[in-house]
């Protein structure tokens, strides 16, 4: 069995798979990550192999701590990857986009796939059929957007996240809604057209935290999995072990 562990700002999520099936997820505070891996230790006593995603946000006895209950691998630049990366600065390259490359070897081999992670950013990764990573492009998320027009402006109010009613808004909290929410669609639909034009036969994997709301509203035809880097990291996971 193998624990996943991949790190937020503010929470980690903990995965367990047996080969390639998700077996139990949960999310838990930074601070509680060690007593939540004890609990997962005393259900699952089978785990052997762990991942770490994030590293640096997580304290050094707590990588000590959980090094000494597990084989760990700590995700890096530095990892054997399973792809050609033809990033120019792979050094930068996010470990959450490695991560999301990697679910696609495993999921979609041999296709031309545009991954979107819709989070905090939104993120877009393409690999071709080739086995060979281009790059893609970060963009603010839906609350960046929210949150930017009630910090950098006067009068604007801080709003949840709301599908609008129409794209023209008659009031200000209709008005933020519509170019948050269609700006965001528009610009999805808009790079996932731009991709197609030179690659037709595109696969186009939607993920994150606002996969959920968006997939309902996208015009273009997407597979829709949030658990999508917790996948890649397992598969990195196994592909490191198998080295």
């Amino acid at each position: 069995m193998n624990l996943i562990i991949d790190v937020g700002n503010s929470f980690v999520k903990l995965a367990i798979f047996t080969n390639d099936k998700m077996v139990h997820k949960v999310t838990t505070k930074i601070d509680s990550v060690i007593s939540e891996i004890r609990v997962l230790r005393r259900e699952y006593d089978s785990i052997d192999k762990a991942i770490i995603s994030s590293v640096g946000r997580l304290k050094t006895k707590d990588v000590e701590r959980i090094s000494s209950y597990f084989e760990l691998l700590i995700l890096d630049s530095d990892i054997t990857l399973p792809f050609n990366n033809l990033y120019k600065t792979p050094k930068t390259l996010g470990v959450d986009r490695i991560a999301l490359v990697c679910g696609t070897i495993n999921e979609f081999s041999e296709k031309d796939v545009l991954i979107i992670d819709a989070g905090t950013c939104v993120t877009y990764d393409f690999i071709n059929s080739k086995n060979e990573y281009l790059g893609g492009a970060i963009s603010p998320g839906i609350r960046v957007r929210y949150k930017s027009l009630n910090n950098l402006t006067a009068n604007l109010p801080l709003l949840d996240s709301e599908m609008p009613n129409s794209i023209i808004g008659n009031s200000t909290t209709e008005s933020i809604h519509s170019g948050v929410i269609y700006g965001i669609l528009n610009e999805i639909n808009g790079v996932i057209e731009s991709y197609k034009l030179k690659y037709p036969d595109l696969t186009v994997i939607l993920t994150g935290g606002d996969a959920k709301f968006l997939s309902k509203q996208l015009k273009s035809s997407i597979f829709a999995n949030p658990n999508f880097l917790l996948e890649g990291l397992n598969f990195i996971l196994q592909f490191n072990s198998n080295e």
